[in-house]
């Protein structure tokens, strides 16, 4: 299977800033996202590739290091690059030959999120680690504030368990890849590089079935959901990405699996809402209470009611403290801020507008 190029994925330009990158993931994971597309296989691959699409992009190094592999030819699958090798072929050394890097599973076996260490000198590679997956959560307004944990669904890739990862069906011979002669991998050239990437005969494993395995068409891996709990730490806003480490995809041959990153959307809240580390909220009061003065419950975001006194003559619109019930974070927790609303009746009987006039002619008002 090719690569995909990242930018078409996302339907954004080469030259796409940070938050247009944003805002075309939001809308594509909203619109392909697995709890929206049940039993839709088509619409959880989408999914993936738009979250891993996302993870490199969204990343200045991540994004720099794909550009430059980009323009290096490794991601396009219609025509290898000119000088392109077989499997097998070997560059580098005083023989002036290509200097070799390995792009791991970021090239041609599809979306990888995996980075080999490309630019850190000849034939250096990091550890292949299997794929991260990324997921928006959608966190109430409460947990957001306080923390505390929610479920979630992963999509995930797991080893098929028909034919342990082979891709073989029950029974069925399995030989050398005459692509990449039993490597894994091919390699071609471009300049004074050569990049090797997975074999797509073989899908890396260097070894072709006779026959493919009926439950997984011979990818050696099925489309499964892992349900598991994300603990939300207190304080954490819209935006905010969660990483774990190991809960992604599956390494190949024994290597780590890849890190789980989640995107926090924080639900809206009838009656809170946040600035800062301050949460705001309004309370109504009648025309009585603000003239005359009382006592208000207002509730906090922890659950307790707090006995608020309004001062005779409390305007419209004023602003009460309550101190240290906020939003806390890295050791800190702001105030709430309590706007008073003055609800005023729409219409009068003759007695009560008998009873205005009275008291507006008592304090001098004009009527």
């Amino acid at each position: 299977m090719a690569a995909q190029d990242y930018y078409k994925v996302l339907g954004v330009s080469e030259g796409a800033k940070p938050e247009e990158i944003k805002k075309a993931y939001r809308r594509l994971a909203k619109q392909y996202h697995p709890d929206a597309n049940p039993n839709n296989p088509q619409a959880a691959d989408k999914f993936k590739q738009i979250s891993e699409a996302h993870s490199v992009l969204s990343d200045a190094d991540k994004r720099k290091k794909y550009d430059q592999m980009r323009k290096l030819g490794a991601f396009d699958a219609r025509r290898p690059p000119s000088g392109a090798g077989r499997a097998g072929s070997q560059g580098g050394g005083a023989g002036g030959g290509p200097e070799s890097f390995d792009f791991g599973e970021f090239g041609g076996m599809g979306l990888g999120d995996i980075f080999s260490s490309i630019f850190g000198g000849r034939g250096k590679r990091e550890e292949r680690r299997g794929e991260a997956v990324e997921v928006a959560l959608e966190v109430p307004f409460r947990t957001a504030v306080l923390g505390g944990k929610v479920p979630v669904t992963v999509p995930i890739t797991d080893t098929c368990g028909t034919c342990g990862g082979n891709g073989a069906a029950p029974g069925a011979s399995v030989t050398t890849c005459s692509e990449c002669h039993g490597r894994g991998a091919i390699s071609f050239g471009q300049g004074g590089f050569a990049v090797n990437r997975p074999c797509p005969q073989c899908r890396g494993r260097g070894k072709v079935p006779s026959s493919p395995c009926p439950a997984c068409g011979g990818a050696g891996e099925v489309r499964t959901e892992r349900a598991m709990n994300i603990t939300v730490p207190p304080g954490s806003d819209g935006g905010t990405r969660i990483r774990i480490k190991g809960q992604g995809e599956p390494g190949r041959a024994g290597t780590p699996p890849g890190d789980l990153l989640v995107s926090l959307q924080v639900q809206p809240d009838r009656f809170f809402t946040r600035d800062g580390l301050d949460l705001l909220c309004e309370v109504p009061v009648n025309l009585a209470q603000a003239l005359l003065g009382t006592q208000v419950r207002v509730r906090t975001v922890d659950g307790k009611k707090v006995l608020l006194k309004l001062p005779p003559g409390t305007q419209p619109g004023r602003k009460l403290r309550i101190k240290g019930m906020g939003v806390p974070k890295g050791g800190q927790r702001g105030d709430q801020i309590v706007t008073v609303r003055v609800d005023l009746p729409e219409q009068l009987t003759p007695e009560q507008e008998a009873l205005v006039r009275q008291l507006a002619d008592a304090a001098g008002l004009k009527h």
